[in-house]
């Protein structure tokens, strides 16, 4: 049974708290876990990430098999491997690759930790989720929609490479098809795009968004929905604006970073985030864009448009017009 491979779901073994659920670490042989599975592929004694759906989350039968059937058919090193699934009575469980080093948001958000998070692991990280996207958008047999990219749903190997979970809100989109709606918006707000948190309209360009505001609290080490100003509430996405029209875009920086960073390639990471939160989504670049501007500098990047859900302040008005030119030529703090 499952309870046996997770010691009763013991707290001593959980790894996380998922939207929908908790997840934990298996402590004994695995051929336990698949006794009464309808599936399950895996050999005795590896280690894995059982994921129990809580009975009261919502998530019925349709979004378990939506994430099974989704996760089962992706293979790519930015993504996390799904080995099989359980139902027995009530219970819905989730079989994935165990991934050593928790989520990304237990390193980011944490004064202790966030310093092991140099400006090299962070630029592989942003561009290893990157990648991920890409492949669920463009280079899979589906074309997938996550709807729910945040830090918490970035999962770090041994490594520090990042890989990609939680698709339980994810949507499959047909060849052809750009957009759909919705009347159940799901998600997590800061990370949702204004037209899908306001009018339930998805599509590629709303991940683009949550991957706009992931980037900028991966260069930060702050999170978008807790981000506060001294003189007045604001979040994240507002206050990098504010820097970047002021000419002071490294402000944005993590301190604990002091000067082991690319001052170029920052300012770049930065640039591409505020090209991704956009408020319009036909100004949004593609995932390939994303990747390509990332992997290479002879690609010339378009001024951002002032992103959705901007926060205009009093002083706001009086900043003057940047080019990227004038960005580039800023001093380093």
């Amino acid at each position: 049974m499952a309870t046996v491979a997770t010691n009763n779901f013991s707290d001593d073994n959980k790894l996380g708290e998922g939207g929908f659920g908790q997840v934990y670490k298996n402590v004994h042989s695995i051929d336990s876990l698949i006794e009464g599975c309808s599936q399950g592929i895996l050999s005795n004694g590896q280690e894995v990430a059982v994921k129990r759906l809580s009975r009261n989350s919502g998530q019925g039968a349709e979004e378990f098999k939506n994430e099974m059937v989704l996760v089962a058919k992706l293979q790519h090193r930015n993504l996390v491997r799904l080995y099989g699934f359980c139902l027995e009575g009530e219970e819905k469980i989730l079989v994935y690759e165990y991934v050593s080093n928790k989520s990304l948001d237990y390193f980011l958000f944490d004064p202790e930790k966030q310093g092991q998070l140099d400006w090299v692991r962070r630029y592989k990280i942003i561009a290893g989720i990157a990648r991920g996207i890409m492949y669920l958008h463009e280079d899979s047999r589906l074309r997938i929609i996550h709807r729910d990219l945040k830090a918490s749903n970035i999962l770090l190997d041994g490594e520090m490479h990042p890989k990609i979970s939680d698709f339980g809100m994810a949507r499959i989109f047909g060849v052809d098809q750009t957009q759909a709606n919705t009347s159940r918006i799901v998600g997590t707000y800061g990370y949702m795009s204004p037209e899908y948190a306001m009018h339930g309209q998805f599509s590629v360009k709303s991940d683009l968004y949550s991957f706009g505001v992931l980037l900028l609290e991966i260069i930060s080490g702050k999170k978008n929905s807790c981000f506060f100003q001294t003189d007045a509430a604001e979040d994240l996405v507002s206050h990098a604006w504010k820097l970047w029209r002021g000419g002071t875009p490294l402000e944005l920086l993590d301190p604990s970073m002091r000067d082991s960073y690319s001052r170029s390639e920052v300012i770049r990471c930065i640039h591409i985030g505020l090209l991704c939160v956009q408020e319009d989504p036909a100004d949004r670049p593609t995932m390939q864009s994303v990747v390509l501007m990332l992997n290479s500098y002879s690609v010339t990047l378009p001024l951002p448009e002032q992103p959705a859900f901007f926060l205009r302040s009093r002083t706001e008005g009086n900043m003057p017009k940047i080019t990227l030119e004038s960005v580039l030529s800023i001093s380093i703090p």
